[in-house]
């Protein structure tokens, strides 16, 4: 056990972790120069495709210094904030972490929010400033930022560049010099943490976790603490490239177990494996519950694949814990599920990882947060659908939750940051200067105003070089009304959205001009009309397309023509009463897209 060493690399998006794991794994010969390529860790296509690491992969490397062998179980983590919590669950199964910062950007927002996260765990921290062989790397600069977070040495912070392979061994040799190896007691019964699990439609569910205390060997009979299901452990092993079968798994290394589970629901991540005869006395107290931040609606475009959906997202739940769902129905879009997400990033992976690894077309809703309604007779009602909003009559107050929101960015775009966030209804707190041109600003705002676009403005104006990370602060009181859609005063729940007062009239005006330019012409006039209660407060016309029935008289008396022209009134009016009006894939999408 003294020879183990679990660690994580922590870093921003974009700071080149994925490229420094790739040089780990070259220079421990874990890899074979035929399986070398770009970013080995991220498997999934969709990973490659963006150059983003979605989800955590463990691998184990074998390292020899000073005439020992050395086990280093690697587990590469994401950066974008949205998926925050597969770092907290990498840095529950370390005593480790790598703190890479890119010389060329310096710290930002997510390096900070990440770092306090493996601090709290009192995880050893070595920083490595990378991206060193870029011309525009500003050695002294960021330095002096990671000094001043961190309170090391300068000697302390390693150079390297994972394109390069520039400072590896000295990573490595860090790596077993200041890492602590894992503490544990193999005489003890058996624990062991579930950390991540997947499922194979040939072997049921493979769970990868972390042995605290004692051991697990092949054919031991396990149970799950939490399930309180008993199983017979087919095959263990450690993670290599692939998965490496062993006859036993010792304390401190982190492995697989495939057991012929085959149902989703019987594996948690967060649980504890212990052996059913000499079984531990309690679980490891995992990691906090995931708390999603966006809901939204996804149905199948054919009610037929209901059932399909539900496996799929149940498959997919295995894989990415942080993802809830409920059932829930649509009077637009027929039966469908509500989903939670940590953000508008894993909502749109999510919806990607359905259409390639399970096939399925979904739809999905106008995003919303979770909001609080206070009845008049003090009950709390969470609302985490416009549908499920009480009558305005009964309503006391309701509460949206709030954030803390970090950014930090060049001093020439404070100004423009500054006026974004006070336009989504934000509160200066404070103004911080790291260096001489780098500020860190935080604001107070409403989850609901960062939930759409406010990502994608805040790149866009400080030309990529603002970061962001916040965290939730709570739920405070706010004027909020339920938008409803009618199309010809037939409401479309699917396009329900809860908003703040104030911006109820410019996003009724938007949505419906959004709609008139979607919705394709039908025979008769379509009305397009947005609504809070029974007030309209926008409206836009498709106008009918026209069918010339007075083509066929070309002379004669006008009562010929007006006798048609009524014949056709007629029926228009007819075909209003029981024409119906489809609202098409694209509108959904398009009133996401809203600016």
């Amino acid at each position: 056990m003294n020879n183990i060493r679990n660690f994580c690399i922590i870093a921003h998006i974009d700071h080149g972790k994925s490229t420094l794991a790739d040089r780990l794994l070259e220079y421990t010969d874990t890899i074979t120069d035929k399986e070398l390529q770009n970013q080995v860790l991220d498997s999934m296509e969709l990973e490659r495709e963006r150059g983003i690491t979605i989800k955590s992969k463990a691998i184990q490397m074998q390292y020899r210094y000073d005439d020992e062998e050395y086990i280093l179980n690697l587990i590469d983590t994401p950066g974008h904030v949205d998926f925050s919590y597969e770092v907290s669950r990498s840095i529950a199964a370390c005593e480790g972490a790598l703190l890479v910062v890119d010389a060329t950007q310096g710290i930002q927002a997510q390096t900070i929010s990440n770092l306090y996260q493996a601090i709290d765990n009192d995880l050893v921290i070595i920083p490595v400033l990378n991206k060193m062989d870029n011309e525009s790397a500003m050695q002294e600069e960021v330095e002096d930022q990671i000094i001043d977070m961190l309170g090391c040495n300068r000697v302390d912070i390693i150079k390297a560049s994972g394109k390069t392979g520039m400072g590896v061994f000295e990573i490595l040799e860090a790596i077993v010099a200041l890492v602590p190896p894992p503490i544990g007691e193999p005489d003890k019964p058996l624990q062991a943490l579930i950390f991540d699990s997947v499922f194979n439609s040939f072997r049921g569910i493979i769970a990868y976790f972390k042995v605290v205390n004692g051991e697990i060997r092949k054919g031991d009979l396990v149970k799950f603490v939490n399930t309180g299901k008993a199983y017979e452990a087919d095959e263990v092993g450690i993670l290599g490239l692939g998965l490496i079968p062993k006859e036993i798994v010792k304390t401190g290394d982190v492995g697989y177990i495939i057991s012929g589970i085959k149902t989703s629901k019987e594996v948690k991540v967060g649980d504890t494996i212990t052996h059913v005869k000499n079984s531990c006395k309690e679980a490891i107290s995992g990691f906090e519950e995931v708390k999603p931040m966006v809901f939204a609606g996804v149905y199948p475009i054919d009610t037929e694949d209901y059932e399909d959906l539900r496996n799929s997202i149940e498959k997919l739940q295995l894989n990415d814990a942080s993802l809830t769902f409920q059932p829930e129905s649509s009077a637009a879009l027929g039966f469908g599920f509500r989903c939670g997400f940590l953000g508008l990033l894993h909502m749109e992976i999510i919806q990607e990882r359905l259409d390639r690894e399970f096939n399925m077309d979904v739809i999905t809703t106008v995003p919303n947060v979770p909001y609080l309604a206070y009845t008049k007779k003090g009950e709390v009602i969470e609302v985490n659908n416009p549908s499920s909003l009480p009558e305005i009559g009964i309503i006391d107050y309701v509460e949206e939750p709030y954030i803390k929101a970090q950014v930090i960015t060049k001093s020439e775009y404070i100004g423009n940051i500054m006026t974004l966030c006070l336009g989504k209804r934000g509160e200066l707190v404070r103004q911080h200067y790291l260096t001489t041109d780098r500020a860190e600003i935080e604001f107070d705002m409403p989850l609901a105003e960062i939930v759409f676009d406010f990502y994608d403005k805040l790149k866009s104006i400080s030309k990529g070089y603002a970061s962001f990370d916040y965290h939730t602060t709570g739920f405070r009181p706010s004027k909020l009304v339920k938008l409803d859609l009618l199309l010809n005063g037939e409401n479309v729940d699917a396009l329900s959205t809860l908003t703040h007062v104030d911006n109820a009239y410019t996003l009724g005006k938007r949505m419906c001009e959004k709609l008139k330019e979607l919705i394709p012409r039908q025979q008769f006039d379509v009305a397009i009309q947005a609504a809070i209660g029974t007030k309209i407060i926008s409206r836009e016309t498709v106008k009918a397309v026209r069918k010339d029935v007075t083509a066929k008289c070309y002379g004669g008396d006008i009562t010929r023509k007006r006798k048609l022209l009524e014949k056709q009134k007629k029926g228009k009016k007819r075909m209003k009463m029981v024409g119906s009006v489809e609202v098409p894939q694209k509108a959904f999408l398009a009133v996401l897209k809203l600016d």
